[in-house]
């Protein structure tokens, strides 16, 4: 079969076109044949060598996509062969709360990812997209939309008196401002580009900030929301973002943190604003199997479209990687087997 492999991780240019043996199904796995493979920010990360651990060089990337089974090992009956499967990157949470072994068989990371023409995973972790939904609307749940479903519903309980804060334009606010509109709630987002706040707008977005022309985000929003702040905040900027979110937060807001970048300032600069507003700040990975089932019936119940900004050929992956990597797009980019 055909792949790519990490390389170096030196940076984009790492990225090598590769041939291996056709991976045969051990007990309890599925071969799958990627069809539509979607890029997140830690695809591009770990080509750097600024994401995770030592990891070698012959590794497949991407941990998320959608594929058709083409064969099954022994003792597997959640799946068949034909059956079209998307699988969480944390391949072995299937149920329940997190626990850190979840680490442990990390899609694209610890076990090869869905960059090639067949991939093995664990059968149990698999689930059957229904036929309503096109790998478009499937094919980049796995890391942003999952997160987003945990952030709001399983872990923030969204309600539909909720205004939601999310930071920046990326996979997970795009996926959380759908998932929020169809709770009810309202959204605030920001960006630097007045472009995407208008796409964003028209995705349902009720408050736009651009955070060039307003530096003190947090006192925008709170501008626009008469004082009240938000009630849901989805931290993927980082340390030095963490500061604006406490401010912007209603009070008994949610602010989950998300995000990793690493930055300047103390993580949590105004001790007495996160105690007078009676705040709770809860990290989050990923999600569950569980949750991503919930998810995908959600996606279908409400007609839940991707947006997606470029879909590029397999042997056009480096390419894809490196307009990812320029971040002028909004949406997904994705890559087409």
């Amino acid at each position: 079969m055909k792949a790519f492999q990490l390389g170096a991780r030196t940076g984009i240019e790492s990225l090598t076109a590769t041939t291996r043996p056709d991976p045969v199904a051990a007990p309890g796995q599925a071969i799958v044949a990627p069809r539509l493979v979607s890029l997140i920010s830690r695809d591009v990360q770990i080509l750097r060598g600024t994401y995770g651990g030592p990891q070698p060089a012959e590794r497949i990337p991407m941990s998320e996509g959608v594929g058709e089974v083409i064969s099954v090992g022994e003792g597997v009956t959640q799946v068949k062969p034909g059956d079209r499967v998307v699988c969480g990157h944390f391949a072995t949470w299937l149920d329940g709360k997190f626990s850190p072994t979840v680490f442990g068989h990390d899609i694209g990371i610890t076990h090869d990812g869905w960059l090639a023409e067949q991939v093995a995973l664990p059968a149990a972790s698999l689930i059957r997209v229904p036929d309503a939904l096109s790998d478009a609307q499937v094919a980049g749940l796995a890391s942003a939309g999952l997160t987003a479903w945990n952030a709001l519903v399983e872990t923030s309980h969204i309600k539909a008196s909720d205004l939601v804060l999310c930071l920046g334009t990326g996979g997970v606010s795009l996926a959380a401002l759908k998932l929020a509109k169809t709770h009810g709630a309202r959204v605030a987002i920001t960006s630097s580009s007045d472009e995407k706040l208008e796409i964003a707008r028209q995705l349902g977005a009720d408050i736009t900030i651009n955070y060039r022309s307003h530096p003190q985000w947090a006192a925008e929003l709170m501008r626009h929301t008469g004082g009240a702040g938000a009630d849901i905040i989805l931290e993927t900027g980082g340390v030095d973002t963490m500061g604006q979110s406490i401010a912007a937060a209603a009070v008994n807001a949610r602010i989950i943190v998300i995000g990793v970048s690493p930055g300047q300032g103390p993580a949590i600069p105004d001790y007495l604003a996160f105690i007078a507003k009676n705040l709770t700040i809860q990290g989050i990975a990923n999600g569950s199997r569980a949750m991503f089932v919930d998810l995908i019936a959600a996606i279908e119940a409400n007609d839940i479209q991707t947006v997606v900004s470029k879909t590029y050929r397999f042997h056009e992956a480096p390419e894809a990687y490196r307009y990812f990597a320029a971040a002028g797009h909004l949406g997904k980019v994705m890559i087409a087997l």
